[in-house]
C-alpha cells in the first residue's frame, strides 16, 4: 500500500487524510500551522503523522494538493523537485479568487481556456498531475450516501497509469470515475466547483448534493 503525502491541511486536507487512514495508508500531512492540528491529529492514530510541505511532498509515493488556488503553485515550489517528479499528484485545486460571490458565483483568476492545472502541470513535467476531488464538498468526500447511486467523480490528467491509481482511489471512496482525458480538460472540470457552490451560496444547501453523469447505456 502507497504512503500518501497530503500537502494542505484545511478541511478538505484533513477530510482526505482521514479517509486514507479510515483504509489503512499511512498519511504525511504537510501544513505550516503544526502547532494548529495537534489535537485532531491526537485522534486519528498512529498512522498520521504532521510535517512541512516537503515533509508531505518526501513521504508520499501519492501526493495530494490542498491548498488554496492561488497558493498551489508556490506551496509545491517549497518541496524538492525529486520529491515531485514521477508521482501521481491529485490536484484538489480550485483557482478562485478571494473576493465574494456574485449571486451565488465566485470568480475565478484563470480565463475559460487555461486552467489552474495545466499551469501546475506546465511548471512540473515530470509530475502526473490527475485533477479529482475538486468539485464536491469536504463532508462528501469520502464514501458519501446517495442511496444505491453513486456520484461521478470527474478526472483528467495526461497519465493513463495515474488516472488509474485515481480511479482506484475513487472507488475506495464511493464514486464512480468519469475520464474526461488530458490535462486540457480540467478548463471544464475546474468550473464545476462554481455550480457546486452556487446551491450553498444562495440557499445554505452544502452537503445534499454532488453531480453524477446519466447514460442511456
Amino acid at each position: 500500500m502507497k504512503n500518501i503525502g497530503i500537502v494542505g491541511s484545511g478541511e478538505v486536507g484533513q477530510t482526505l487524510a482521514e479517509g486514507f487512514l479510515k483504509y489503512g495508508y499511512k498519511v504525511c500531512l504537510g501544513t505550516g500551522h503544526p502547532d494548529k492540528l495537534n489535537e485532531w491529529k491526537s485522534q486519528q492514530g498512529e498512522n498520521l503523522s504532521v510535517g512541512s510541505f516537503a515533509d508531505a511532498a518526501e513521504f508520499g509515493d501519492i501526493l495530494v494538493l490542498a491548498v488554496k488556488g492561488d497558493a498551489a503553485m508556490q506551496v509545491l515550489d517549497t518541496a524538492d523537485s525529486a520529491d515531485i517528479e514521477g508521482k501521481t499528484i491529485i490536484d484538489a485545486t480550485n483557482p478562485i479568487e478571494p473576493a465574494p460571490p456574485e449571486n451565488g458565483v465566485l470568480r475565478f483568476f484563470t480565463s475559460i481556456n487555461q486552467s489552474l492545472m495545466e499551469a501546475l502541470q506546465k511548471a512540473h513535467p515530470n509530475a502526473r498531475f490527475v485533477k479529482a476531488f475538486n468539485s464536491v464538498g469536504a463532508s462528501l468526500m469520502i464514501n458519501p450516501d446517495f442511496g444505491s447511486v453513486k456520484p461521478s467523480m470527474f478526472i483528467c490528467g495526461n497519465s493513463a497509469d495515474a488516472k488509474k491509481e485515481v480511479t482506484d482511489i475513487n472507488t475506495l471512496f464511493g464514486y464512480e470515475t468519469e475520464d474526461m482525458g488530458g490535462v486540457e480538460a480540467a478548463r471544464a472540470i475546474e468550473p464545476l466547483c462554481l455550480l457546486w457552490c452556487i446551491p450553498g451560496f444562495l440557499r445554505n444547501e452544502w452537503e445534499g448534493h454532488a453531480f453524477k453523469l446519466l447514460r442511456k447505456y
